[in-house]
């Protein structure tokens, strides 16, 4: 009998009463792994009824135990790291190496909540007016919201609930019904570590669950991760229910490749990060923009893309998994297809197969050249391990290209020239910013800060102020606000 999936309500793993379910299957073979519940109004209410109740108390729980909840937390983490892992590869897909990767990049955030202490200081000035003294205070918001996507089953919900949870909110938290066995595991390790039992509770489902948690009037704030038409879908309705909502959409990320550059480097990178987790990352490289003599380098990265073959999560020669569904690998089947009749197709990877896994949802590498930006191919998201290439003669030339693209999340230059990362890092008109660093992802102690149609919410509330961080090791990364643009920009420099 095929496993149904727990709710994680009040601190207990209950049984939904629901009639309703959905099969978790394995992307490389089809096998069902669980069955997932689409929880009812009735246990969402609860769950939501739950969670308020423990605000009061949590609220008023000093910020330095709040900390001492995430330092255990982190090393359950630490220890559970690889049974996550495991987890997370059976139902999303990813190489085992690619799963604790998301599963640290989780742990790195729930330090930064042990962390949180200092964060939650707040100001005063005396004699504001005479004998008036003035003071804010950092204070809790409430019961909050976090609705997951399938690429990130792990880190995704480490962004979300630890930091509201030692911020002094409770979390109800709505992982994807694509791979939501690793949601169940992080809360069971949140409950060992200390964690009161009521402050997470996790709500599987679908869009009518979504819609729940955007519409509850006791959920004060919503953050969602995922695609550009589901992330604007939120903002609005979670806005429209005077709610904060912060939704980080999708994203056509650009590397620009300078001729003198370091060519095995710069290959290397650009596979890694074009083809890696299957190329679902909202931060992949999807489009290289070859400037000048560079794309003499074009076949040599042909070589390199063909080199590296999808396979299962358990095998150390499978260079990425399969996509994630039946779906998804059909849509992608589509938009290669489409990009035949719009580009020149070096690599067709839309009929790959996989030895041992013909059920598998396998796509292969795919390169394009000859890119033309009204081309669907360069206009959709792809999500899948496909990379195009254009050919440009400046650098002006690309920083003109990428400004006009509607999305702002990531990009990246390789180059040995200070003169141009700094006129690229200036121009650019994307929220994160790479040198010599294919993915420019901060560290949790910044904030993650898509542009333009990559992101809608409350980072956009920012007023003009010029901050710098730098640190002094081989990486750099530097932080600031312009008017113009109302949002923050991520810089990270790789100085070797």
């Amino acid at each position: 009998m095929t496993k149904k999936l727990e709710l994680y309500i009040n601190g207990k793993f209950i049984q939904s009463e629901t009639k309703d379910w959905l099969e978790v299957l394995d992307p490389s073979t089809q096998e069902v792994l669980c069955e997932v519940p689409l929880a009812t109004k009735k246990e969402i209410n609860l769950a939501v009824e739950s969670a308020k109740e423990a605000f009061l108390e949590w609220r008023d729980t000093p910020p330095p135990e709040r900390s001492r909840v995430m330092m255990r937390y982190q090393d359950l983490l630490k220890k559970n790291q690889e049974e996550i892992a495991k987890i997370l590869s059976k139902e999303n897909g990813k190489t085992l190496e690619d799963a604790k990767g998301d599963v640290w990049r989780g742990i790195e955030v729930v330090e930064q909540a042990a962390n949180i202490t200092p964060l939650l200081m707040g100001e005063t000035v005396e004699n504001v007016a005479r004998e008036i003294d003035s003071y804010s205070y950092i204070q809790s918001l409430g019961v909050c919201a976090g609705i997951t996507p399938f690429n990130f089953p792990a880190m995704i919900p480490l962004w979300m609930f630890p930091m509201a949870i030692a911020c002094g909110n409770t979390f109800i938290l709505k992982p994807s019904e694509q791979d939501p066995m690793t949601a169940n595991k992080l809360a069971e390790l949140f409950l060992e570590a200390g964690a009161p039992k009521n402050v997470l509770q996790i709500i599987h489902g679908g869009k009518s669950q979504v819609d729940e948690l955007l519409k509850h009037p006791d959920i004060k704030a919503i953050s969602f991760v995922g695609s550009v038409s589901v992330g604007q879908y939120i903002y609005k309705t979670g806005t429209e229910h005077l709610k904060r909502v912060q939704s980080f959409a999708g994203a056509k990320n650009h590397m620009v490749v300078m001729p003198d550059a370091n060519k095995a480097k710069t290959i290397d990178n650009l596979v890694g990060s074009s083809i890696g987790a299957a190329g679902q990352r909202c931060m992949a490289i999807s489009v290289a923009v070859f400037v000048g003599s560079s794309k003499e380098w074009i076949e040599d990265l042909k070589r390199e893309m063909e080199m590296v073959k999808p396979g299962p999560w358990d095998s150390e020669e499978s260079g990425f998994g399969p996509l994630i569904s039946p779906q998804a690998k059909d849509r992608v089947i589509r938009l290669i297809e489409k990009g035949k009749e719009e580009a020149k197709c070096l690599i067709d990877g839309s009929r790959c197969e996989v030895e041992g896994f013909p059920n598998g949802n396998w796509i292969g590498t795919t390169l394009f050249t000859n890119v033309k930006t009204d081309s669907e191919i360069y206009k959709t998201e792809i999500f899948g391990p496909v990379l195009l290439c254009i050919e440009v003669e400046t650098l002006e030339e690309a920083i003109e290209l990428i400004n006009a693209n509607p999305y702002g999340n990531g990009t990246s230059i390789f180059t040995a020239s200070g003169k141009a990362a700094r006129k690229y890092r200036h121009e650019i008109e994307v929220g994160q910013v790479g040198i010599n660093v294919p993915i420019p992802v901060p560290m949790p102690f910044f904030s993650f800060t898509g542009w333009k149609q990559s992101f809608y919410g409350d980072l956009h509330a920012y007023g003009k102020q010029a901050v710098r961080f730098y640190t002094e090791t081989k990486t750099v990364t530097e932080r600031w606000f312009e008017d113009d643009e109302k949002s923050s920009k991520n810089l990270t420099i790789n100085l070797e």
